[in-house]
This record gives structure tokens, C-alpha cells and sequence, in this order.
């Protein structure tokens, strides 16, 4: 007689989830899927709307990175319109969205992932969350709190909010920055990055080392990998062109608005979500864990894969010490927490670097937009992966068709794989536990759902 296990719901992720695992008559694992219930029907009620009213109306999409959705949407509505925007607009936007990153990625590693590590896989889930990290670590758990509300406060002191944002418009950024904003962000700035550096050095020690068997098999898959880099091949998260690395890295590139042929989208009959596969491949979509194809990710480790190298010098250090350890492309999911760290520092230097650009107080930071027909593409790298928003409007300027996918819908397939396989790997003879259950999950939480 077969029976299903269920993980419902899937804990400390930024959204629903429900794990269902098939065991045959003898316990093994037939199959496990991850179950999401994704639809929230954005691409279909903001037609007729004008475009410039889009970036207000998706940012709603996702509590937790609103600025991503943001920004990716004024882009498109630039491109509908043929605005080009000044120098100094770009460096703002840029600037709000290495800030949200950060406060993002503090948010994921310290409040969700970590009490897996620091209190154990197999502690009790009433103590195995941020409130057992804070009486673990309290002074560790206030430090957190305060570098992630400085990430927040910085964004609404510049820019108005750091939820549900409006400082992107058609054409530019809102607001020109001051030179009393521009010196206390940047003192604010360094804050940021002196705890990053922390943070990556004391996963290191305390992390990556004692569960370094976990990071190389828990969930382990062999997939190819998209991300953003630029026109030297370094790790970009605002734009560039998009590189799609196969599994035994070879790569092709391409700019965003050539996505769809390099992308395609499609519905398994069981699962609500969209799932995108690697249409330039040529080989179709599949899911099977033994030959799965047309299958990859994009999350932090993603793009560590698919960059040559990053532009800023403590973030590259660490790179280059990742890739001695794990290789290039380095394939286990749990390595993208280990390759969080290393973005968050890079947005910190980031950060610094762009608030010592003289370019970033030039008061020129938007151009009129004529609303016109055409059709706008616009991308960014979220941080759990690309984020991709495609627009047309009519001569008015409203809108005709959207089509949005974001960092989860990419990882959907993958994801499924993980969890099939660390079932599969841990489940003997049916028989299950809270530790065993919740190591399934940790698969899951490696790409930030």
C-alpha cells in the first residue's frame, strides 16, 4: 500500500509551500513534489491600466522585495516609451536596489536559514527559528536586527519608502539626492559593510565548515544556471546582459528583451505555477530526476556561476576562494547561502562605490516620456533570482499584454528536483522524523522561495 508524507506547511520561507512525498509499498521514495500556489493574476488586471501606473501597482506583488519589481517595471515602461534615462537616474535606481538587497539578504540568511545551522537541523521546531537564535545569540540576533533596519531606514530616508515604492518613474528617479544625503548614506554605508564582512567570515567559520557535507549533498542536483553580468563578464544586479550557463558550463548570452528565445514558459498538470526551462537548448523540458532537462536556476549561486568575476574587491576575493573550494559551476543548493553572503557583501561595496560617484547628486536625473505604442522589456536580478517584466502598451500608452517571471517561477523545476532527491537520499523504509522532515525543507529553503 503506497502513502503520501506532507510537509504543510513548508516553514521559513517567504511565501506558502506544501511538500508531498509518494512512497511505494516498501517506503522508498516514488516521487516528492513541492506544491505552490502562485497566482495572484497581476498579468491580467493591470491591462488597460497606464503604463507609468505599473511600477506603483506591482511592487505590491512581494512584500519582501518590493524595489525589485519597481525598479524591472520602469525599465519596461522606458523602453515602451523610447526614454533614456540620465546618468545620475540610473546611479539612484541602482543605489535603492543594492539597498534592498541587502536588507533582503540579511533578512533570508540570518532570520530563516540560519537557526538550521546555528541551533541544528535536528532541534525542536518551537526553539528552531529567529526566536531560539535570539536566546542562542542574543547579542549576534540584536546586531542582525539593527543592520537590517539600517537597510530599510536608508531606503525610506532617501527615497520615501522601503515598501511598496514610487521614487521610480517613467523616464528616471523622483528626487535628485543632496550632498548631506549622499555623506550620511555613505557613513551608513560603511556600517553595512563592515558587518557583511563579519557575517561572511563568521558563516565561514561557524557554517560552511561543520556542515560542509550538507552544503555538497543535501538536495543535490546537476542543472544549468541564468544570471546577469557585464559587458566584461562581472556579476551585475541592476542590468547587463543575461548568460545562461549550461550544466557543464558553457554559456550563450543574451539581452533581455531577446528572452523569449532563449526561454520558455509551460504548465505541469499538477502544479499551478508556471515552470521556465532553457528553450535555446533544443533538448525540451523535463523533470526527470535522473535525466531532468532543459533545467536551471538563478539565485545568488546562479550568479556566482555564471560571472567571470566581481567588480568590487572584497566580494572578488571571495569569490575566488569559493570557486578553490566548490568549482565552477558549483551545483549543491545550499551553496547559495554561502554565495548570499558573498552578494551582500559586493552590494555593500557597491553601495560605497556609487555614493562616491560625484554622478549620483547631478540633478539631472529624468527625461519627459511620451506614452506611445511599443512594446518594453525590462530586467533586474532579484535576490532569489532574474526578474523579468514584459509590457506592451497602445498609442495611449496603456496597457495591452504583460507577461512577468520572477525569481521563484525559473526555480520552480529545480526546486522539485531537490526535494525529490534529498527524499530520496534520506528516506529508508518509509520511516520519517522531524530532523529527517526538516532537511527536506532545507533544500527548499536554499533557493529562498
Amino acid at each position: 500500500m503506497t502513502r503520501v508524507v506532507s510537509i504543510h506547511p513548508v516553514t521559513r520561507i517567504e511565501g506558502h509551500a506544501r511538500i508531498d512525498i509518494h512512497l511505494d509499498e516498501s517506503g522508498r521514495v516514488q516521487d516528492a513534489r513541492l506544491g505552490i500556489a502562485s497566482l495572484r493574476g497581476f498579468e491580467q488586471f493591470v491591462v488597460g491600466r497606464p503604463a507609468e501606473e505599473l511600477p506603483r501597482i506591482v511592487s505590491r506583488i512581494c512584500g519582501i522585495c518590493p524595489w525589485m519589481h519597481h525598479l524591472a517595471s520602469v525599465k519596461a515602461v522606458d523602453r515602451c516609451f523610447g526614454a533614456t534615462v540620465p546618468a545620475g537616474g540610473e546611479l539612484l535606481r541602482e543605489l535603492c536596489l543594492l539597498l534592498a538587497h541587502i536588507h533582503d539578504k540579511i533578512l533570508h540568511f540570518f532570520f530563516l536559514a540560519a537557526p538550521d545551522f546555528i541551533l541544528g537541523p535536528d532541534s525542536d521546531y518551537s526553539v528552531r527559528n529567529i526566536m531560539g537564535l535570539v536566546q542562542r545569540e542574543p547579542e549576534l540576533a540584536a546586531r542582525v536586527v539593527c543592520m537590517r533596519q539600517l537597510g530599510q531606514t536608508m531606503l525610506a530616508r532617501f527615497a520615501g519608502k522601503s515598501v511598496h515604492p514610487v521614487a521610480g518613474v517613467a523616464g528616471g528617479f523622483a528626487k535628485p539626492m543632496i550632498e548631506t544625503e549622499r555623506r550620511e548614506l555613505l557613513t551608513d554605508a560603511q556600517t553595512l559593510l563592515d558587518f557583511a564582512s563579519f557575517a561572511l567570515e563568521d558563516a565561514k567559520d561557524r557554517i560552511f565548515g561543520p556542515y560542509r557535507e550538507e552544503l555538497r549533498t543535501l538536495g543535490a542536483v546537476s542543472t544549468g544556471f541564468l544570471g546577469t553580468i557585464d559587458g566584461q563578464g562581472a556579476l551585475r544586479l541592476y542590468g547587463g546582459r543575461l548568460r545562461l550557463m549550461r550544466a557543464d558550463g558553457t554559456w550563450s548570452e543574451f539581452d533581455a528583451d531577446e528572452y523569449e528565445h532563449h526561454l520558455a514558459e509551460r504548465i505541469e498538470p499538477w502544479s499551478t505555477a508556471k515552470m521556465v526551462y532553457a528553450r535555446s537548448w533544443g533538448e525540451g523540458f523535463s523533470l526527470d530526476p535522473e535525466a531532468p532537462r532543459g533545467v536551471y536556476r538563478v539565485s545568488p549561486l546562479a550568479r556566482l556561476n555564471v560571472c567571470d568575476t566581481i567588480g568590487t574587491p572584497l566580494a572578488r576575493a571571495a569569490l575566488e576562494e569559493f570557486r578553490t573550494q566548490w568549482g565552477r559551476p558549483a551545483q549543491s543548493p545550499l551553496l547559495a547561502h554561502w554565495a548570499r553572503l558573498i552578494e551582500l557583501v559586493y552590494a555593500c561595496e557597491r553601495v560605497v562605490e556609487l555614493l562616491a560617484d560625484e554622478r549620483i547628486v547631478d540633478p539631472k536625473i529624468r527625461v519627459a516620456v511620451t506614452p506611445r505604442a511599443d512594446r518594453g522589456i525590462g530586467h533586474v536580478e532579484a535576490p532569489r533570482g532574474t526578474l523579468i517584466h514584459d509590457y506592451s502598451t497602445d498609442d495611449k500608452g496603456c496597457i495591452t499584454r504583460a507577461n512577468l517571471i520572477v525569481g521563484t517561477t525559473h526555480n520552480i523545476a529545480p526546486m522539485n528536483l531537490s526535494v525529490r532527491r534529498a527524499a530520496t537520499d534520506l528516506i529508508d523504509r518509509g520511516e520519517v522524523d522531524p530532523g529527517l522532515l526538516n532537511r527536506i525543507e532545507m533544500a527548499v529553503r536554499a533557493y529562498d522561495p
